[in-house]
């Protein structure tokens, strides 16, 4: 007999905490659950595959973006497998999502980035986070004894997937982190980038310090904090490291996310030739 809780909400986030899953996620499922069952305005026990069909049909008519429907499509999933343990297969295809290269800086404008940011810790956030490709939840959670300064690399800690992993500490960074790090004469358990009142930062900091000097530099592209990461691996690339290498930095599970780097590297480094020139 399938058991349906009197409180649908408490129970998406006691199974998602018990999984692991992030507060993002478990927002995003509840909000997407409570849509849906305000669609079929049916209770639990009297759902069953057509609705959810329907549902996910009627999306797509709202011409809704495919990732989109995936987020919704994988909640309910979540809903009656997990939570409920109701079996009911939904045998529906994912949407398909449209393939975008990131949007990178060049090596150029990464420097004009970092020099149009006065404020040395400000600064020093900013090119670490580029230096090891971290993404910016990574680098606001970074702790004092993640990193082992004089062996060039740092530990992240619950990353993406729950997962830790090694990050490179670029040579130019040392001393300055160094110095920061002298400057905290607290214990090592302390977040590395602390604000004045000794609390860790909030993820719209970073966020402003890159529109501010994005303008400032000059620099006319859409950039937020990933677009740092992106630029770090195309970087990568186009310094001649391979697919598995830089995989392995940005904590990717399969080369295929990694390989679209590939096409945002410079065509500078691509060695062959057109046909056209033998032509000549």
């Amino acid at each position: 007999m399938v058991y349906f809780p009197v409180d649908i909400e408490k129970a998406i986030a006691r199974e998602c905490k018990r999984r692991g899953y992030s507060e993002k996620t478990i927002k995003s499922y509840t909000y997407c659950i409570n849509y849906f069952l305000k669609f079929t305005n049916k209770p639990l026990n009297k759902i069953s595959k057509k609705d959810v069909r329907l549902f996910l049909e009627n999306l797509s008519e709202k011409d809704m973006a495919g990732n989109t429907m995936n987020v919704y499509h994988m909640a309910i999933r979540f809903l009656f497998q997990d939570v409920l343990d109701k079996k009911i297969w939904i045998n529906i295809k994912y949407s398909k999502i449209p393939k975008k290269l990131p949007l990178v800086l060049t090596k150029e404008e990464v420097k004009k980035l970092f020099n149009a940011i006065n404020n040395k810790k400000h600064r020093l956030m900013i090119r670490l986070m580029y230096a090891a490709g971290l993404r910016v939840s990574e680098l606001l959670n970074l702790k004092i004894n993640d990193l082992e300064i004089s062996k060039s690399y740092g530990y992240v800690r619950k990353g993406k997937g729950d997962k830790d992993r090694i990050f490179i500490i670029a040579d130019a960074l040392k001393d300055d982190l160094t110095k920061l790090i002298g400057s905290k004469k607290l214990n090592e358990l302390e977040y590395l980038f602390t604000n004045n009142k000794k609390t860790k930062y909030n993820i719209s900091t970073p966020r402003m310090i890159i529109k501010k000097a994005t303008g400032e530099a000059g620099i006319n592209k859409k950039i937020s904090c990933h677009t740092l990461r992106h630029s770090f691996a195309t970087h990568l690339i186009e310094n001649g490291y391979s697919i598995a290498e830089v995989q392995a930095l940005l904590g990717h599970k399969s080369p295929e996310t990694t390989f679209v780097y590939v096409h945002t590297a410079s065509p500078n480094m691509i060695k062959v030739k057109s046909p056209l020139d033998n032509l000549q």
